[in-house]
């Protein structure tokens, strides 16, 4: 679901055709492996428009989409897509689906199941790259598609947050720049970027263009929003202009390990 909606069986990869059985297939894997009842798949699907539809378009559109994944696996002995007295249920097993394992990576790290902020970049950037495109690839035309295409967004900005946070700890400043530039002109607004960019220009030699970064975040946000930069953005501002020491150094170093405990943020950084 992360890109345009694709199945991948051995060997090649399924574009399912027809917008509903896409908008159907969608619905159904929002709910990452739940039981959906027809009147809530109904308003997922049609919204307040469906006491327009007829409850056999429904049961048309799910024999078709069953057809059609069980001739996808033809060696499955379960069917897919099942019928229970609480609703309709698409059956994923662990790692099937690609929204639900990003998200558990996410969370690993956000949990500090890791030693190292190496560790923590490449499963990062493993997550990163389950990415296609937009959630869906802009076809989310249901609001339970829609609300999901949103948390996983949220989500990926996240992750790029723990990613660039654990470059820094890495003492990989100079080679993010352009990476973590380029993310914070996509997010202008996004105060996190901002204060990662700010230190990896002052680590890099680049005091004036992390006081400048500043003092753009500061118009824009007053501009737009008539606020101020948070309390953690102006510490960082002001442990620039004071060469607070705590800015020089990643808190662990490039090669570190801690076998016995997860690696632990600097405090600017946190």
């Amino acid at each position: 679901m992360l890109g345009a909606l694709e199945i991948n069986v051995p060997g090649k990869k399924i574009e399912i055709s027809g917008e509903l059985q896409r908008t159907l297939l969608q619905t159904l894997l929002v709910g990452e492996g739940e039981s959906v009842s027809s009147e809530a798949l109904m308003r997922r699907m049609w919204g307040e428009s469906m006491w327009d539809v007829q409850p056999n378009t429904l049961y048309a559109h799910i024999s078709r989409l069953r057809r059609r994944l069980r001739a996808l696996e033809p060696e499955r002995t379960e069917p897919r897509l099942t019928v229970h007295p609480s609703g309709y249920r698409l059956a994923l097993a662990e790692g099937e689906l690609d929204a639900t394992e990003f998200v558990r990576k996410i969370n690993s790290v956000e949990a500090g199941k890791f030693h190292s902020p190496g560790d923590s970049v490449r499963l990062l950037r493993e997550a990163l790259a389950m990415w296609r495109g937009p959630a869906f690839g802009d076809a989310a035309r249901t609001p339970a598609c829609r609300r999901a295409a949103v948390r996983y967004e949220a989500y990926r900005l996240r992750a790029l947050e723990l990613l660039f946070g654990a470059e820094l700890e890495n003492g990989n400043h100079a080679t993010i720049l352009a990476e973590l530039y380029e993310t914070h002109l996509a997010h202008p607004l996004h105060e996190r970027y901002c204060e990662l960019l700010m230190i990896a220009f002052y680590r890099s030699g680049r005091q004036a263009d992390a006081l400048e970064t500043y003092r753009r975040m500061w118009r824009r946000l007053a501009d737009e929003l008539g606020v101020r930069p948070s309390p953690q953005l102006q510490r960082t501002e002001q442990a620039i202009l004071s060469h607070d020491p705590a800015l020089d150094h990643p808190a662990v170093p490039p090669d570190a390990s801690a076998p016995s405990a997860p690696w632990t943020r600097c405090p600017v950084l946190s």
